[in-house]
């Protein structure tokens, strides 16, 4: 298999081994960039690899709430077999804590912990996001993976109500707490969309602008937690549902690996 001048580049910053080596090692693996590092390390020629250049797509989501506070951390790795490692967990879930206590923050993410971890795994391990959310009262919700986890904090209500809403937010991913939050520059994209599609229907202009307004009304309900509808009871939006237990949103954070 044919592999490219970028492919080679890639693997010679990871392995600081010739360009004719690294040509070799991914034509042998198929274009396979781990594959490739094996072979280089199998024949001697590379004897370490930037780690830091690897991707890292998994991982898992922490939370801990103290004192109307709520520190929401993602620590993410190179493969799910790691993420899923007891190691890993304790590590990760050990995050959340630091951040409450300003032992890590945004601009200074690094731990002894983290250190060791990459050593034992042999994994490029880095935290991703962190966040803390303050409210009256918060509730959370992690999925069963650890992969998403949403924090909702509350004026009034029960954090049994607030973690309702966290688990609502899990599933519908809302973007922002009110439709008029709703980013412009994502209406602006989504009527390029419906100005092309609705050019090739021939309506007059006064009814496309009509279609036009209906249509961002509806987009930015559907984007926005509190108008959309509650996922354990359609019949009713959350801003509905909370009314009933005498709540209101004030924030919500969703992280996802």
């Amino acid at each position: 298999m044919a592999v490219t001048l970028d492919q080679i580049k890639q693997l010679r910053d990871m392995t600081c081994v010739s360009m004719t080596a690294c040509k070799k090692a991914l034509e042998e693996a198929g274009g396979d960039m781990d594959k490739a590092i094996d072979v280089l390390r199998k024949s001697g020629e590379a004897k370490s690899v930037d780690r830091a250049a690897r991707a890292t797509n998994q991982g898992i989501v922490a939370i801990k709430i103290e004192g109307g506070k709520a520190a929401m951390t993602k620590l993410l790795c190179e493969t799910d077999f790691a993420s899923r490692s007891d190691d890993f967990v304790k590590v990760a879930e050990a995050l959340p804590e630091k951040l409450l206590g300003g032992k890590i923050s945004d601009g200074n993410k690094e731990t002894q912990e983290l250190k060791d971890l990459r050593m034992k795994t042999g994994e490029n391990i880095q935290v991703g996001d962190l966040k803390i959310v303050e409210g009256e009262v918060l509730g959370s919700y992690i999925h069963t993976n650890k992969k998403i986890g949403v924090v909702v904090a509350l004026k009034g209500g029960t954090v049994d109500l607030a973690k309702e809403v966290a688990m609502h937010a899990a599933a519908t991913k809302p973007t922002c707490v009110s439709p008029d939050e709703v980013a412009q520059e994502l209406v602006d994209k989504e009527k390029e969309i419906w100005t092309e599609q609705l050019s090739k229907e021939g309506k007059p202009k006064e009814i496309v602008e009509k279609i036009m307004m209906g249509k961002e009304k509806k987009f930015r309900e559907e984007n926005a937690l509190t108008k959309q509808p509650f996922v354990k009871d359609p019949s009713k939006t959350i801003e509905q549902f909370l009314s009933e237990g005498g709540a209101s949103v004030t924030a919500f954070y969703r992280m996802a690996v």
